[in-house]
């Protein structure tokens, strides 16, 4: 290829067997390594590339074919309006996940003392950074058990300069930590392990970010049991599940936490997508 339209056009077809947005995957590719924007990408069609620059774009389709996420052949997908790193340790962050976000928000908004959250399952850490750089007055736990994955969330803490208020523990779940939290949130894995061998998912990101057990709700149900004690008085657990698990997974809180205001908030799709669990509403 000898030209920016060249490389779009063979962009394209790479992305084409894989992804239901070819076009905006090539214009990103291409763009990500000339350097450029995707305005510019698409407004200089004619320009020549760079041997090294086609060098490199030749590497990409080639396992852009293969079906890897662009995320991790671009090492980065946006979030909340922000860019954060990704790699094959950590899950590819979804706009689905912004509706926890959003809540979790909310309800830190609300609180007049210091604000207090924790991010369980932390991943790339773009829930945990989010909070921090939406509220400059929250202080975020962010917990994993995958050593690979913090050391990315602990750049994407330092990239968007909330590092001093993200704090970083590798444990399970909220394990060995004190508590006293204004919110609990997380994108726990939520596939049940037999469903997860048929989803193109489980090829490339993590399986220890996806298998949720039999019945994909194996850790939700031991954080319920913990919940009591790290909670504040008025806090709130947001958690993210599968649209298939909204029934059982309210059931087993109510079963867990009597007495407790359980409820399922649906995305910006409409589909079930976060179970909020608050004490007393």
């Amino acid at each position: 290829m000898r030209t920016v339209g060249e490389a779009l056009v063979r962009a394209h077809q790479a992305a084409a067997a894989h992804s239901e947005t070819p076009a905006l995957d090539a214009q990103v590719l291409v763009a990500e390594i000339l350097g450029r924007s995707r305005a510019w990408v698409l407004a200089h069609g004619e320009e020549e590339i760079a041997t090294v620059e086609a060098s490199a774009i030749q590497g990409a389709l080639l396992r852009c074919r293969e079906g890897e996420p662009l995320p991790y052949i671009i090492g980065w997908w946006e979030f909340f309006g922000r860019r954060f790193r990704v790699s094959s340790a950590t899950l590819i962050p979804r706009p689905e996940t912004e509706s926890l976000v959003e809540l979790a928000l909310e309800t830190l908004r609300g609180v007049i003392r210091e604000k207090r959250a924790a991010d369980i399952g932390t991943g790339s850490g773009c829930i945990a950074v989010t909070l921090a750089a939406e509220i400059e007055a929250v202080r975020v736990v962010a917990t994993d058990t995958s050593g690979a994955a913090l050391r990315i969330a602990k750049m994407n803490a330092v990239d968007h300069e909330v590092e001093a208020r993200v704090f970083f523990v590798r444990c399970d779940l909220l394990k060995g930590l004190e508590g006293g939290y204004d919110v609990v949130c997380g994108n726990l894995p939520y596939i049940p392990t037999g469903e997860l061998v048929r989803l193109p998912v489980s090829r490339w990101e993590p399986r220890l970010a996806l298998d949720g057990g039999i019945d994909g709700l194996q850790f939700l149900r031991r954080l319920l049991t913990d919940l009591p004690r790290k909670l504040n008085a008025g806090g709130i657990a947001l958690l993210e599940i599968g649209e298939s698990q909204s029934d059982l997974a309210a059931a087993l809180a109510r079963q867990s936490l009597p007495g407790w205001g359980i409820q399922v908030q649906k995305d910006l799709a409409g589909r079930p997508r976060v179970l909020r669990i608050g004490q007393g509403r």
